[in-house]
């Protein structure tokens, strides 16, 4: 059988890895930059930690996990068995009929069995996001953390998605959160911080801001204010699938007619914040919980001040889909290559550890996705051409004596900070010079008899392919200054 992986996950080779390491570290570098702590959470976490936190899209894409040693069609089989009330069944063969009796369920289709076997088969899940373990941790350590309380976490999520462009099942996340402080100073930090780290990754991005609070209000005033998460749900799709899709989705939730037209003002909205702000404070003036919202939009536009390489525009149908956002919601999708997704996003989140049994602690964060920044990097041509970690210098092996020769001087390249590595094997000098370039190793040094017997190497560019003789003790200088 040929060797293959899952849909919706992927192999890195080393090239990739130094492209990943060097968005993995630039990020970091931000986020301690910012005062943020590093955290790790387990790749699983307890079924009920997850569900009901990311609304009912959300949940049908969490990854759950059997207990161990269970069989899926075992578990079947014993939901039917109990359903059916049937007693017929051997100790010695008991496991082996259970089988068989879900694999009948699951050909025939019978109903009422999928909730019971995710009661009594399943009770773990892989994580959907980084945000939700985050805040079990805060519940469950809260009396040894300082408050407010800054952490970041670089891990992978899986989500039981479609696999297409930009869209993996297994895909890492590089979150950055802070809670404890209900201040609007942190939204403000976190735009500063989305924008030195597109800065720092040469990406020109535009940042989308919106406010939970808005869309409430919008909600409010069409009249329906307890759709507000089927109108919220569909308005987030409005650049995917366009504003009449997105109206056919709110009738099929129950959203009346009169509402539709009671939000058509939103589609309507264009311009800056400035020209936009006062055309919804007027048509939002009977929500006080829009206006509320309005009013801490403002507070970040006007407090932000200029930034470096990112735009600050105000999105008002950016909604994210996400449930447990109350407040702040911001997105960054990228000004340059061909990827319309988003490529960060986050929001806040009033009571989110609430659930977990800490009430009223307030939290705000952001998540960047590692991965559609790499394809965006990629695409723009703009990972730099010299990645840390690389081998910058391979000794060529001659044999024995001279390999003996190239290992001192192999120690004190590595003790000066230089990446070099040294040919395992006597070999053509094609093959080796081969290796170099499939590495991507800039430079070769060539320590044979005569270069052996005269206490010199030749160093050869790779790319240039010039070639210089330094004495054996020049070595290192010559290769920091090339």
């Amino acid at each position: 059988m040929k060797p293959s992986i899952p849909k919706g996950t992927r192999d890195f080779g080393p090239q990739e890895m130094l492209r990943r390491k060097y968005i993995f570290n630039t990020i970091e570098r931000v986020f301690q930059k910012y005062g943020f702590l590093p955290l790790e959470t387990p790749a699983m976490e307890n079924l009920e930690t997850l569900t009901g936190k990311y609304g009912e899209e959300g949940d049908r894409l969490i990854f759950k996990v059997l207990k161990r040693g269970a069989s899926l069609y075992e578990e079947v089989g014993q939901s039917l068995l109990q359903n059916l009330n049937w007693k017929g069944l051997t100790d010695r063969d008991k496991s082996n009929d259970l089988m068989d009796l879900g694999r009948l369920a699951g050909t025939i289709h019978f109903t009422g069995l999928v909730k019971d076997i995710e009661t009594k088969g399943v009770d773990m899940a892989l994580r959907y996001d980084l945000t939700v373990p985050f805040a079990r941790y805060v519940v469950q350590h809260q009396n040894e953390l300082a408050f407010p309380f800054k952490r970041y976490q670089i891990q992978p999520v899986w989500r039981a998605d479609r696999p297409q462009k930009g869209r993996y099942r297994e895909f890492y996340q590089c979150d950055a959160d802070m809670i404890g402080s209900n201040s609007l100073l942190n939204e403000v930090e976190l735009v500063m911080l989305l924008d030195e780290a597109f800065t720092q990754l040469g990406l020109q991005v535009a940042i989308k801001l919106n406010n939970r609070k808005v869309l409430s209000g919008i909600a409010e005033v069409s009249g329906q204010p307890d759709k507000v998460v089927d109108i919220v749900t569909a308005i987030d799709k409005l650049d995917k699938i366009g504003r009449e899709k997105v109206e056919e989705e709110m009738r099929a939730k129950g959203v009346s007619d009169a509402a539709i037209a009671g939000i058509a003002p939103l589609f309507e909205l264009k311009g800056t914040w400035k020209e936009q702000h006062p055309q919804l404070e007027q048509w939002l003036a009977s929500s006080t919980t829009a206006q509320e919202g309005l009013k801490e939009l403002s507070f970040v536009f006007d407090t932000v001040g200029a930034l470096k390489s990112a735009s600050l525009e105000f999105d008002p149908t950016l909604a994210r889909g996400l449930d447990y956002y109350t407040g702040a919601i911001l997105e960054v999708k990228a000004n340059e290559g061909t990827l319309q997704s988003s490529i960060s996003g986050g929001g806040r989140y009033d009571d989110l550890t609430g659930v977990f049994g800490l009430k009223g602690m307030s939290g705000v964060g952001i998540s960047f996705g590692a991965d559609r920044i790499y394809d965006v990097l990629m695409e723009t041509n703009k990972f730099p051409a010299e990645l840390g970690g690389s081998t910058q210098l391979l000794f060529a092996n001659f044999g024995e004596a001279e390999a003996l020769q190239c290992l001192k001087l192999l120690r004190q390249v590595r003790d000066a900070g230089i990446a070099a590595e040294l040919y395992p094997d006597k070999a053509k000098m094609a093959k080796q010079f081969k290796y170099a370039d499939d590495k991507g190793i800039p430079y070769v040094a060539i320590l044979g008899e005569n270069e052996l017997k005269q206490g010199i190497i030749t160093v050869k560019d790779m790319k240039s392919g010039e070639q210089k003789a330094v004495k054996q003790n020049d070595l290192i200088h010559a290769i920091q200054q090339a």
